[in-house]
Protein backbone atom coordinates (compact mmCIF):
# COMPACT_ATOMS: atom_id res chain seq x y z
CA UNK A 1 0.00 0.00 0.00
CA UNK A 2 1.50 3.29 -1.03
CA UNK A 3 0.59 6.80 0.79
CA UNK A 4 0.97 10.31 -0.40
CA UNK A 5 1.81 12.75 2.25
CA UNK A 6 1.82 16.59 1.66
CA UNK A 7 5.24 17.09 3.24
CA UNK A 8 4.72 21.15 3.13
CA UNK A 9 1.18 20.66 4.84
CA UNK A 10 1.31 22.19 8.36
CA UNK A 11 2.41 24.52 10.75
CA UNK A 12 5.53 22.76 11.49
CA UNK A 13 6.27 21.26 7.93
CA UNK A 14 8.56 19.65 6.83
CA UNK A 15 10.60 18.54 8.99
CA UNK A 16 7.55 17.09 11.63
CA UNK A 17 5.90 15.40 8.11
CA UNK A 18 9.25 14.23 7.26
CA UNK A 19 9.75 12.42 10.65
CA UNK A 20 6.47 10.92 10.77
CA UNK A 21 6.30 9.50 7.58
CA UNK A 22 9.60 7.58 8.07
CA UNK A 23 7.97 6.60 11.39
CA UNK A 24 5.16 5.25 9.74
CA UNK A 25 7.31 3.17 7.35
CA UNK A 26 8.96 1.36 10.12
CA UNK A 27 5.75 0.70 12.19
CA UNK A 28 2.80 0.49 9.88
CA UNK A 29 4.72 -1.24 6.52
CA UNK A 30 3.54 0.84 4.38
CA UNK A 31 5.42 2.88 1.30
CA UNK A 32 5.04 6.57 1.78
CA UNK A 33 5.45 9.19 -0.61
CA UNK A 34 7.11 12.49 0.12
CA UNK A 35 5.16 15.14 -1.63
CA UNK A 36 7.07 18.48 -2.31
CA UNK A 37 9.52 20.77 -3.35
CA UNK A 38 12.47 17.73 -3.98
CA UNK A 39 15.60 19.41 -2.85
CA UNK A 40 13.89 20.51 0.60
CA UNK A 41 12.38 17.71 1.66
CA UNK A 42 15.26 15.64 0.57
CA UNK A 43 17.27 17.85 2.89
CA UNK A 44 15.34 16.94 5.70
CA UNK A 45 14.95 13.52 4.98
CA UNK A 46 18.79 13.34 5.31
CA UNK A 47 18.26 13.83 8.67
CA UNK A 48 16.76 10.52 8.75
CA UNK A 49 19.60 8.27 7.72
CA UNK A 50 19.29 5.53 6.85
CA UNK A 51 16.43 6.55 4.94
CA UNK A 52 13.77 3.59 4.48
CA UNK A 53 13.15 1.88 1.64
CA UNK A 54 9.63 2.16 1.12
CA UNK A 55 9.86 6.13 1.36
CA UNK A 56 10.09 8.20 -1.70
CA UNK A 57 9.70 12.04 -3.10
CA UNK A 58 7.77 13.55 -5.85
CA UNK A 59 8.88 16.86 -6.52
CA UNK A 60 5.71 19.72 -6.19
CA UNK A 61 7.44 22.59 -6.29
CA UNK A 62 4.91 24.94 -5.30
CA UNK A 63 2.82 25.62 -2.19
CA UNK A 64 -0.33 26.94 -1.13
CA UNK A 65 0.31 29.21 2.08
CA UNK A 66 -2.39 29.60 4.75
CA UNK A 67 -3.56 32.94 3.96
CA UNK A 68 -3.98 32.61 0.03
CA UNK A 69 -7.70 32.02 -0.84
CA UNK A 70 -8.06 28.35 -1.45
CA UNK A 71 -10.19 28.14 -4.36
CA UNK A 72 -8.21 30.51 -6.19
CA UNK A 73 -4.57 28.63 -5.58
CA UNK A 74 -5.42 25.27 -6.09
CA UNK A 75 -6.39 26.68 -9.59
CA UNK A 76 -3.76 28.55 -10.26
CA UNK A 77 -0.77 26.39 -8.58
CA UNK A 78 -1.36 23.15 -10.33
CA UNK A 79 2.05 21.63 -9.25
CA UNK A 80 1.51 22.61 -5.40
CA UNK A 81 1.68 19.47 -3.10
CA UNK A 82 -1.84 18.79 -2.25
CA UNK A 83 -2.83 19.41 -5.49
CA UNK A 84 0.00 16.43 -6.41
CA UNK A 85 -0.97 14.44 -3.84
CA UNK A 86 -4.32 14.37 -4.82
CA UNK A 87 -3.38 13.54 -8.60
CA UNK A 88 -1.39 10.83 -7.16
CA UNK A 89 -4.70 9.06 -5.85
CA UNK A 90 -6.18 10.00 -9.38
CA UNK A 91 -3.89 8.24 -11.07
CA UNK A 92 -3.98 5.25 -8.82
CA UNK A 93 -0.03 5.58 -8.03
CA UNK A 94 -1.01 5.88 -4.05
CA UNK A 95 -4.10 4.77 -2.31
CA UNK A 96 -4.64 7.63 -0.36
CA UNK A 97 -3.68 11.19 0.56
CA UNK A 98 -2.81 12.83 3.78
CA UNK A 99 -2.16 16.58 4.81
CA UNK A 100 -1.85 18.73 7.48
CA UNK A 101 -2.07 21.86 5.41
CA UNK A 102 -4.93 24.42 4.31
CA UNK A 103 -8.11 22.30 5.08
CA UNK A 104 -10.04 24.64 1.87
CA UNK A 105 -7.00 23.60 -0.32
CA UNK A 106 -7.20 19.96 0.54
CA UNK A 107 -11.05 20.07 0.44
CA UNK A 108 -10.50 22.28 -3.07
CA UNK A 109 -7.49 19.88 -4.87
CA UNK A 110 -9.67 16.77 -3.67
CA UNK A 111 -12.78 17.90 -5.54
CA UNK A 112 -11.54 18.82 -8.74
CA UNK A 113 -8.93 16.00 -8.61
CA UNK A 114 -10.96 13.17 -7.17
CA UNK A 115 -14.98 14.86 -7.59
CA UNK A 116 -17.60 13.21 -5.67
CA UNK A 117 -19.23 9.67 -5.13
CA UNK A 118 -22.53 10.01 -7.26
CA UNK A 119 -25.34 11.10 -4.52
CA UNK A 120 -23.44 13.49 -2.71
CA UNK A 121 -23.67 16.99 -2.80
CA UNK A 122 -21.57 18.17 -0.33
CA UNK A 123 -18.06 15.94 1.12
CA UNK A 124 -17.62 16.07 4.99
CA UNK A 125 -14.72 15.70 7.19
CA UNK A 126 -15.71 13.41 9.76
CA UNK A 127 -13.10 13.62 13.37
CA UNK A 128 -13.07 10.39 15.79
CA UNK A 129 -13.87 11.96 19.66
CA UNK A 130 -13.02 9.77 22.72
CA UNK A 131 -16.03 8.71 24.73
CA UNK A 132 -16.60 6.46 27.81
CA UNK A 133 -17.39 3.59 25.32
CA UNK A 134 -14.91 1.02 23.57
CA UNK A 135 -14.63 3.01 20.60
CA UNK A 136 -14.75 6.42 19.25
CA UNK A 137 -17.71 8.65 17.97
CA UNK A 138 -17.88 9.60 14.57
CA UNK A 139 -18.62 13.64 14.54
CA UNK A 140 -19.26 15.21 10.86
CA UNK A 141 -19.13 17.81 9.65
CA UNK A 142 -16.30 19.52 11.32
CA UNK A 143 -15.79 22.23 9.01
CA UNK A 144 -16.01 21.61 5.14
CA UNK A 145 -19.20 23.43 5.09
CA UNK A 146 -20.33 26.53 7.24
CA UNK A 147 -24.62 26.35 5.81
CA UNK A 148 -25.90 23.06 5.40
CA UNK A 149 -29.63 21.80 3.89
CA UNK A 150 -31.40 19.15 5.57
CA UNK A 151 -30.25 16.32 2.72
CA UNK A 152 -26.14 17.13 3.59
CA UNK A 153 -26.47 16.14 6.82
CA UNK A 154 -28.82 13.28 6.11
CA UNK A 155 -25.92 12.42 3.79
CA UNK A 156 -23.63 12.65 6.49
CA UNK A 157 -25.04 10.38 8.80
CA UNK A 158 -25.27 8.21 5.85
CA UNK A 159 -21.71 8.50 5.11
CA UNK A 160 -20.43 8.20 8.72
CA UNK A 161 -22.81 5.69 9.44
CA UNK A 162 -20.85 3.61 6.95
CA UNK A 163 -17.68 5.13 7.85
CA UNK A 164 -18.51 3.47 11.93
CA UNK A 165 -19.49 0.29 10.24
CA UNK A 166 -16.50 -0.38 8.10
CA UNK A 167 -13.65 0.89 10.04
CA UNK A 168 -14.95 1.04 13.71
CA UNK A 169 -16.52 -1.76 13.14
CA UNK A 170 -20.07 -0.85 14.49
CA UNK A 171 -22.58 -3.50 12.94
CA UNK A 172 -25.69 -1.07 13.69
CA UNK A 173 -24.59 2.46 14.04
CA UNK A 174 -26.74 4.77 16.59
CA UNK A 175 -26.99 8.15 14.53
CA UNK A 176 -28.36 10.97 16.46
CA UNK A 177 -28.06 15.22 15.27
CA UNK A 178 -27.00 17.62 17.33
CA UNK A 179 -29.13 19.86 19.31
CA UNK A 180 -29.66 21.92 22.29
CA UNK A 181 -32.17 19.42 24.19
CA UNK A 182 -33.11 16.02 23.45
CA UNK A 183 -36.91 16.50 23.41
CA UNK A 184 -38.57 16.12 20.50
CA UNK A 185 -38.96 19.73 18.57
CA UNK A 186 -36.25 21.00 20.52
CA UNK A 187 -33.18 22.80 17.93
CA UNK A 188 -33.00 24.78 15.42
CA UNK A 189 -35.04 24.44 11.61
CA UNK A 190 -32.20 22.94 10.05
CA UNK A 191 -32.18 20.35 13.27
CA UNK A 192 -35.69 19.68 13.12
CA UNK A 193 -36.14 19.36 9.14
CA UNK A 194 -32.98 16.63 9.61
CA UNK A 195 -34.92 15.03 12.10
CA UNK A 196 -37.56 14.58 10.20
CA UNK A 197 -35.46 13.03 7.24
CA UNK A 198 -33.69 11.13 9.68
CA UNK A 199 -36.56 9.49 11.01
CA UNK A 200 -37.38 8.28 7.39
CA UNK A 201 -34.09 7.15 6.23
CA UNK A 202 -33.47 3.44 7.39
CA UNK A 203 -31.03 4.43 9.49
CA UNK A 204 -30.65 3.39 13.84
CA UNK A 205 -31.38 7.02 14.62
CA UNK A 206 -31.73 7.79 18.16
CA UNK A 207 -32.50 11.31 18.03
CA UNK A 208 -31.33 14.44 19.13
CA UNK A 209 -28.08 14.80 21.18
CA UNK A 210 -27.10 17.25 23.37
CA UNK A 211 -23.22 18.42 23.37
CA UNK A 212 -22.51 17.13 27.04
CA UNK A 213 -23.63 13.26 25.46
CA UNK A 214 -20.98 13.17 22.35
CA UNK A 215 -18.33 12.19 24.82
CA UNK A 216 -21.05 9.58 26.22
CA UNK A 217 -20.94 7.16 23.59
CA UNK A 218 -24.71 7.23 23.54
CA UNK A 219 -24.56 7.76 19.89
CA UNK A 220 -22.16 6.27 17.20
CA UNK A 221 -22.29 9.30 14.58
CA UNK A 222 -23.37 12.70 15.05
CA UNK A 223 -24.23 15.11 12.51
CA UNK A 224 -24.34 18.60 12.00
CA UNK A 225 -23.31 21.49 10.37
CA UNK A 226 -19.88 22.06 10.06
CA UNK A 227 -19.53 25.87 11.72
CA UNK A 228 -21.28 24.26 14.84
CA UNK A 229 -18.98 20.64 15.13
CA UNK A 230 -15.37 23.10 13.92
CA UNK A 231 -16.76 24.68 17.37
CA UNK A 232 -17.89 21.74 19.20
CA UNK A 233 -14.12 19.88 17.96
CA UNK A 234 -11.92 23.17 19.04
CA UNK A 235 -13.47 23.27 22.09
CA UNK A 236 -12.86 19.44 22.76
CA UNK A 237 -9.56 20.13 21.56
CA UNK A 238 -8.80 22.85 23.95
CA UNK A 239 -10.27 20.94 27.04
CA UNK A 240 -8.28 18.19 26.60
CA UNK A 241 -5.24 20.60 26.26
CA UNK A 242 -6.30 22.33 29.65
CA UNK A 243 -6.74 19.26 31.63
CA UNK A 244 -3.38 17.85 30.51
CA UNK A 245 -1.86 21.41 31.85
CA UNK A 246 -3.87 21.30 34.97
CA UNK A 247 -2.64 17.74 35.90
CA UNK A 248 0.87 18.63 34.91
CA UNK A 249 0.88 21.86 37.36
CA UNK A 250 -0.22 19.87 40.25
CA UNK A 251 2.72 17.73 40.11
CA UNK A 252 5.09 20.41 40.24
CA UNK A 253 7.27 21.56 43.47
CA UNK A 254 8.58 18.96 46.59
CA UNK A 255 5.01 18.18 46.98
CA UNK A 256 4.36 17.48 43.08
CA UNK A 257 7.47 15.39 43.02
CA UNK A 258 6.54 13.23 45.90
CA UNK A 259 2.96 12.74 44.55
CA UNK A 260 4.66 11.28 41.31
CA UNK A 261 6.44 8.77 42.95
CA UNK A 262 3.34 7.93 45.21
CA UNK A 263 1.68 7.39 42.03
CA UNK A 264 4.28 5.76 40.11
CA UNK A 265 3.08 2.38 40.22
CA UNK A 266 -0.18 3.72 37.69
CA UNK A 267 2.00 5.78 35.35
CA UNK A 268 0.96 3.31 32.47
CA UNK A 269 -2.68 3.94 33.10
CA UNK A 270 -2.05 7.73 33.13
CA UNK A 271 -0.34 7.59 29.76
CA UNK A 272 -3.07 5.78 28.46
CA UNK A 273 -5.88 8.52 29.66
CA UNK A 274 -3.65 10.85 28.04
CA UNK A 275 -3.42 9.19 24.94
CA UNK A 276 -7.15 8.41 24.79
CA UNK A 277 -8.20 11.99 25.39
CA UNK A 278 -4.90 13.82 22.91
CA UNK A 279 -5.97 14.71 19.54
CA UNK A 280 -3.21 14.01 18.11
CA UNK A 281 -3.47 9.85 18.37
CA UNK A 282 -6.04 10.14 16.10
CA UNK A 283 -4.34 11.51 13.49
CA UNK A 284 -6.52 13.16 11.01
CA UNK A 285 -9.84 13.36 9.86
CA UNK A 286 -11.32 11.31 6.32
CA UNK A 287 -12.63 13.36 4.19
CA UNK A 288 -15.89 11.83 2.90
CA UNK A 289 -17.82 11.61 0.07
CA UNK A 290 -14.74 11.43 -2.74
CA UNK A 291 -13.90 9.30 -5.50
CA UNK A 292 -10.59 8.29 -3.39
CA UNK A 293 -9.33 8.79 0.26
CA UNK A 294 -7.96 11.85 1.61
CA UNK A 295 -7.04 12.19 5.41
CA UNK A 296 -7.21 15.92 6.86
CA UNK A 297 -4.48 16.15 9.64
CA UNK A 298 -4.52 19.27 12.35
CA UNK A 299 -2.40 22.11 11.31
CA UNK A 300 -0.12 21.86 14.69
CA UNK A 301 0.72 17.91 14.33
CA UNK A 302 3.83 17.08 15.40
CA UNK A 303 5.55 13.70 13.71
CA UNK A 304 3.69 11.18 16.20
CA UNK A 305 0.43 12.84 14.78
CA UNK A 306 2.06 12.77 10.73
CA UNK A 307 1.99 8.79 11.35
CA UNK A 308 -1.17 8.23 13.10
CA UNK A 309 -3.00 10.13 10.44
CA UNK A 310 -0.88 8.11 7.88
CA UNK A 311 -2.48 4.93 9.90
CA UNK A 312 -5.82 6.38 9.95
CA UNK A 313 -5.47 5.93 6.04
CA UNK A 314 -4.12 2.65 5.92
CA UNK A 315 -6.96 1.55 7.88
CA UNK A 316 -9.59 3.23 5.91
CA UNK A 317 -7.82 1.57 2.57
CA UNK A 318 -8.07 -1.64 4.25
CA UNK A 319 -11.88 -1.22 5.07
CA UNK A 320 -13.06 -0.14 1.99
CA UNK A 321 -15.11 2.69 3.10
CA UNK A 322 -15.51 4.38 0.17
CA UNK A 323 -16.55 1.30 -2.56
CA UNK A 324 -19.41 1.21 0.48
CA UNK A 325 -20.48 4.81 0.31
CA UNK A 326 -20.70 4.48 -3.15
CA UNK A 327 -22.70 1.20 -2.94
CA UNK A 328 -24.88 2.71 -0.18
CA UNK A 329 -25.70 6.61 -1.69
CA UNK A 330 -27.53 5.95 -4.81
CA UNK A 331 -30.06 4.33 -2.41
CA UNK A 332 -31.33 7.77 -1.16
CA UNK A 333 -32.74 9.68 -4.34
CA UNK A 334 -33.25 13.34 -4.54
CA UNK A 335 -37.14 11.83 -4.22
CA UNK A 336 -36.35 10.37 -1.54
CA UNK A 337 -35.19 13.04 0.69
CA UNK A 338 -38.87 14.97 1.50
CA UNK A 339 -39.29 14.53 5.30
CA UNK A 340 -41.78 11.65 5.16
CA UNK A 341 -42.22 10.49 1.90
CA UNK A 342 -41.27 7.02 2.25
CA UNK A 343 -39.45 4.94 4.49
CA UNK A 344 -35.75 4.87 2.85
CA UNK A 345 -33.96 1.38 2.51
CA UNK A 346 -32.04 0.43 5.94
CA UNK A 347 -28.25 0.68 6.10
CA UNK A 348 -27.54 -3.08 5.12
CA UNK A 349 -25.08 -4.90 7.90
CA UNK A 350 -21.62 -4.41 6.48
CA UNK A 351 -19.71 -7.45 6.16
CA UNK A 352 -16.64 -6.31 8.35
CA UNK A 353 -13.36 -7.07 7.56
CA UNK A 354 -11.38 -7.85 10.50
CA UNK A 355 -8.13 -6.78 10.73
CA UNK A 356 -5.22 -8.88 9.28
CA UNK A 357 -3.36 -10.63 11.98
CA UNK A 358 -0.19 -9.19 10.47
CA UNK A 359 -1.76 -5.78 10.62
CA UNK A 360 0.83 -3.69 12.83
CA UNK A 361 -2.53 -1.10 13.27
CA UNK A 362 -4.72 -3.28 14.44
CA UNK A 363 -4.66 -2.56 18.16
CA UNK A 364 -4.85 1.48 17.28
CA UNK A 365 -8.66 0.81 16.82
Amino acid sequence: MRIAVDAMGGDHAPDVVVAGAVTAVHDLGVEVVLVGPHARVEKELARHRPVPSGLSIVDAPEVIEMHESPAMAVRRKKRASIVVAMELVRDHRADAAVSAGHTGAAMGAALLRLGRIPGVDRPAIATLLPTVAAHPVVLLDVGANVDCRPQHLLQFAIMGAVYAQRVLEIQTPHVGVLSNGVEEGKGSDLTLRTTALLRNSGLDFIGNVEARDVFSGVADVVVCDGFVGNVVLKFGEGLALTIRDIVKSEFRGVRGRLLLLYLAPLAGKIRRIYRRIDYREYGGAPLLGLEGVCIIAHGSSNARAIRNAIRVAVEAVRHGFVDEIRAQMPRWSEAGLNAGASRGPALKPAAVPGPAASDPSADHH
